[in-house]
């Protein structure tokens, strides 16, 4: 079957549900997304994702049934609370070499000392776990960590000028210990997740039959992001090609992307045929689900809005006009007003102009601002 950009792009945006209208009778926890995660960076982080796609949010008022956890590329992620347990057992690695991409540059001390990573995250999360016996900045307990774990574990800073445990062992070992983000603290806090099993903490073995089980993190990768290949699976997740494509699941099968192979669920080929054309815009925040798919030339063709939309440092949000990202922008806030600086890529239409305006409302309403 062959498909095209356009096609692929309105399929994101109707799997991803941002074409769904806010319904106050809508739960916190009702939105596809989360199946995922979904990241919370910056103030319009998770919740904003979700308000976009009609959940009844708004920012400084976390809903008691999502939390917050690092997760995916040891970022913070909003799942719904009642997924946490099984969300851990799915991000368990999917091997040692798994956990050692993962990990990134932590790796290769421990195998000079002769430890696994696997191991060395099963420590380190039964000592976080120790470690946090109630509320803690994420400073504080890095100092901790850093006094009761020895040197395979630790490395010079030169920005921090200390000795500190590895960014990434650090964050990717708190779930595993049980361990979730207090939403809305900068700097982070650390706290025990309610009720978690004891038996579950620093455990990393995966299940015997290789299986993730609901939540499984391929098969909603696939969903929200597809038509993807292998390859961008495995670069989303900071995974091995190989790990990623041993649990490929069965049933994904082979589109053709404008003269480009990729993979989508089966049960997803009529809607990826014939997805929905709603017209619409809508001001992503800079880290939404929906720029972060790994064919950054499918979804921006032109190579020269790539910095502008992806710098590595102060991302810009997106404004989205019928599947295409067709700007950005920046929140100036000042006060209890909220303005924005657009950049439009294209002339944009009176209609494009006039939702801008009422998206531009919308967020400052979610802010609990004044557009400006």
């Amino acid at each position: 079957m062959s498909v095209t950009r356009e096609q692929v792009l309105r399929y994101r945006v109707h799997a991803q549900q941002l074409d769904r209208p806010t319904s106050t009778r809508r739960r916190p926890d009702d939105a596809a997304i989360l199946d995922h995660g979904v990241q919370d960076t910056g103030p319009d982080g998770a919740l904003w994702a979700l308000a976009l796609r009609g959940v009844p949010v708004a920012a400084h008022d976390w809903p008691h049934e999502l939390a917050l956890a690092w997760t995916l590329r040891g970022a913070p992620h909003a799942y719904r609370r009642s997924d946490l347990k099984a969300v851990e057992k799915a991000l368990r690695p999917y091997s040692e070499a798994d956990a050692a991409k993962r990990v990134i540059n932590a790796s290769a001390p421990l195998a000079a000392a002769d430890i696994t990573v696997l191991d060395a995250l099963a420590t380190v999360s039964r000592t976080m776990h120790e470690v946090v016996d109630k509320p803690m900045a994420k400073g504080v307990l890095s100092t901790r960590m850093t006094a009761e774990l020895p040197e395979p574990y630790l490395r010079w800073c030169e920005g921090c000028g200390a000795t500190h445990m590895y960014e990434m062992t650090f964050r990717l070992a708190a779930l595993h210990a049980g361990l979730e983000l207090e939403p809305g603290t900068s700097p982070p806090v650390v706290r025990r997740i309610p009720r978690w099993p004891a038996g579950q903490v620093g455990v990393l073995d995966r299940p015997a039959d290789g299986g993730d089980g609901p939540p499984d993190v391929l098969r909603s990768l696939l969903h929200l992001l597809g038509p993807l290949t292998r390859k961008q699976a495995a670069v989303y997740l900071d995974s091995t090609l190989r790990d990623v494509s041993a649990r490929w699941p069965d049933d994904a099968v082979e589109v053709d992307v404008d003269g480009t192979p990729a993979d989508i669920l089966e049960r997803d080929l009529p809607a990826l045929q014939d997805p929905p054309g709603d017209k619409l815009v809508r001001l992503l925040g800079p880290y939404d689900l929906f720029l972060q798919g790994r064919d950054r030339e499918l979804m921006v063709p032109q190579k020269a809005h790539h910095k502008a939309l992806w710098p590595t440092i102060g991302r810009p949000g997106a404004v989205l006009a019928d599947g295409e990202v067709v700007g950005t922008w920046r929140p100036r806030a000042k006060g209890a007003t909220l303005a924005l600086a657009l950049d439009e890529w294209v002339p944009w239409s009176s209609r494009t102009k006039e939702a801008v305006e009422i998206e531009h409302e919308r967020l400052a309403a979610f802010r609990g601002a004044s557009p400006g």
